[in-house]
């Protein structure tokens, strides 16, 4: 079976943790300071604190910016269940908008509908590698999370994703577009909000109490973070070259390849197509011994029992992804190609 998902590691990766063992000191210390300083620099922002998981991240975020109860935060149903759990730890009332069926983003014109004077901040996910639509989300004046999770690497209209927001999240799970099995990162260009999230991760050694979380990153994810992101931009490469493949060959069977708007660079964290019979697609293709999955599990108006929300439903229904990642094989992807090019001709 050709897995849907899968981490790219090497030798250099292997070398970077046994390092850390070696050292002796296995907690947060000097590597999670260096992964903190490369990953601010590499998006272009001043700082950036290291944290246990993406869901901490964005947890953090929400307190940083003193969102709580009765507070509304908007977020899009097309995204995993991470950052409505983050709106309910913090005890703010989460409002979800509807999606560009287009582009799998935050539809901007809904979203607007759903600002009121109780609108906090905006999470704004970049969903499988693909900017969303900033510039108009931006004016609207309320704090922005960008949730970078997805779309590590990428720009809109020149600017790295992650350096245009308030504040920026980043997941570094095993199969994100870097690794370091768990973990997550917030970044900033606010002092103010970097020493609130830096000061929440860790409950120990304060002068004055307050609640404050076990959220911190170990120097064995660090080192490898570093590592990986010393690899990105091949990461990136690789994973551009195998969505053109896939887009040729959708071309030559008729069908649209994913749309990417002008002055926005898409990275594929997930390949995304949208069929007529998705089930029998996904089972057709594991019979074939190729994962296909639903790219999100389901829409979060689904689990809150909201309706009105046809493009996330209808998105729902048709998109799988598709294999896509840098430790791709080249008979991997011609195994894939073929097993596609048969469900879709069939």
């Amino acid at each position: 079976m050709i897995p849907h998902s899968r981490p790219t590691l090497d030798q250099d990766d292997a070398e970077a943790v046994s390092a850390v063992l070696k050292s002796g000191h296995l907690s947060q210390g000097k590597q999670v300071a260096q992964f903190e300083n490369a990953l601010a620099s590499f998006v272009g922002t001043r700082a950036g604190v290291a944290v246990s998981s993406g869901t901490a991240a964005l947890h953090l975020s929400l307190l940083a910016l003193k969102i709580g109860k009765g507070d509304e935060v908007i977020l899009p149903s097309y995204v995993c269940t991470a950052p409505l759990n983050a709106v309910h730890l913090v005890s703010a009332t989460p409002v979800i908008a509807d999606i560009d069926r287009n582009t799998f983003n935050i539809d901007v014109f809904d979203l607007k509908k759903r600002i009121t004077r109780r609108t906090r901040a905006i999470i704004v996910p970049h969903m499988f590698g693909l900017p969303a639509e900033l510039d108009e989300i931006l004016s609207f004046e309320i704090p922005v999370i960008e949730d970078c999770a997805l779309s590590v690497g990428s720009r809109y209209k020149g600017r790295r994703t992650g350096s245009l927001g308030t504040l920026s999240i980043f997941s570094f799970y095993a199969t994100k577009m870097i690794a370091t099995g768990e973990g997550g990162m917030v970044l900033s260009d606010r002092e103010d909000l970097i020493d609130a999230v830096r000061d929440l991760r860790d409950y120990d050694e304060k002068n004055k109490y307050a609640i404050r979380f076990n959220y911190k990153m170990t120097d064995f994810q660090a080192a490898l973070g570093i590592s990986q992101l010393k690899k990105l931009s091949s990461f990136v490469e690789r994973r551009k070259e195998i969505a053109a493949i896939y887009s040729r060959e959708l071309g030559a069977l008729g069908l649209q390849a994913p749309f990417v708007p002008e002055g926005r660079e898409h990275i594929y964290y997930r390949y995304i197509i949208c069929v007529n019979s998705l089930l029998k697609f996904i089972e057709g293709m594991n019979q074939r011994g190729v994962e296909c999955r639903r790219p999100v599990f389901k829409p979060l108006h689904r689990y809150l029992g909201l309706s009105g929300y046809a493009a996330a439903d209808d998105v729902w229904d048709r998109a799988v992804s598709m294999p896509l990642y840098p430790s791709l094989r080249e008979m991997e992807l011609q195994d894939i190609i073929e097993s596609m090019r048969a469900m879709l001709r069939g």
